[in-house]
């Protein structure tokens, strides 16, 4: 599979991307992939936890529906849980909205050896404060008295932050993964609708999410220049079509397997000299028990 149609480009449109995947797996064949992609990747977090001189963070952003929860689940099933920790960024309490608008992430970030998972992230501030700048009238900031006064000079100086933020983390050995899971506008409705329908999934419906719908156009702009302007060479974007689930997970983790699997300096630590000539002493010790 050529991974690299799905690594972002700074000139390119977002409606140019595909959401759909060109010659997809079918369903079973998707997921018997994944299971041995996603077990490879649990080698590679085990490894790397041992190893304990890199981290990894992995960023999730998409429109309501578009699959970030079942894709995590799916993809980091076979992790051992002491090497991965998740976060779903909501609303921000009023002890977040006193700080500067990255300070929880920086309190989130995972230690080394460890993966983190952003569900939903520090972008939230350039896509839902651009699409609603009411919001931003909550963090109390200088110069920012009411929404119009959010112009694109104070975006450009949120995106050079953002990329200031992450070239920190990669300077000090965070790797960093982001993924747009590009979901079409009917797919949506689709998924919308089968929460309606089915009772079980009543629960995830919210009527706030037709409000966010009927303002696609907007995030669709926010979310391209977003992109444009924060994929770099240290923390690029990939836009993985979202409207089939089973590949969208598949191709996620295969972007994150084949590039982690290039860092050759990561593998397990070489026990001591002392420690390495004693190991048939301490075969022979535990076999006398």
């Amino acid at each position: 599979m050529d991974l690299y149609q799905y690594k972002a480009s700074p000139d390119k449109l977002l409606k140019d991307y595909a959401t759909a995947p060109i010659n997809p797996l079918d369903k079973k064949a998707a997921k018997k992939a994944l299971k041995q992609s996603r077990k490879d990747l649990a080698d590679f977090q085990e490894r790397m936890y041992a190893h304990d001189r890199h981290a990894v963070l992995i960023c999730f952003q998409g429109m309501d529906t578009a699959g970030k929860d079942s894709l995590i689940r799916e993809v980091f099933k076979s992790f051992n849980v002491r090497g991965v920790v998740q976060h779903s960024f909501k609303v921000p309490t009023q002890i977040e909205l006193s700080h500067g608008y990255l300070w929880r992430h920086y309190i989130a970030l995972p230690s080394k050896g460890h993966f983190g998972i952003f569900n939903r992230t520090h972008y939230e501030n350039v896509l839902v404060t651009r699409v609603h700048p009411e919001y931003l009238l909550s963090e109390n900031l200088p110069n920012i008295h009411k929404p119009e006064d959010a112009d694109q000079e104070f975006w450009q100086m949120r995106f050079e932050q953002i990329n200031n933020f992450e070239k920190e983390l990669t300077q000090n050995g965070t790797i960093i993964f982001k993924f747009f899971l590009n979901l079409s506008k009917e797919e949506q409705k689709n998924r919308l609708l089968r929460r309606l329908r089915l009772p079980e999934k009543n629960w995830k419906f919210s009527a706030g999410d037709l409000k966010e719908r009927a303002l696609w156009d907007k995030y669709m702009h926010a979310y391209e220049q977003a992109i444009h302007n924060t994929t770099t060479t240290h923390a690029p974007w990939h836009i993985i079509p979202a409207d089939n689930k089973p590949m969208a997970r598949y191709i996620v983790c295969e972007i994150l397997l084949q590039q982690l699997n290039k860092l050759q300096d990561i593998t397990y630590p070489e026990l001591d000299v002392k420690t390495a000539s004693q190991l048939d002493e301490f075969k022979n010790i535990l076999n006398n028990e």
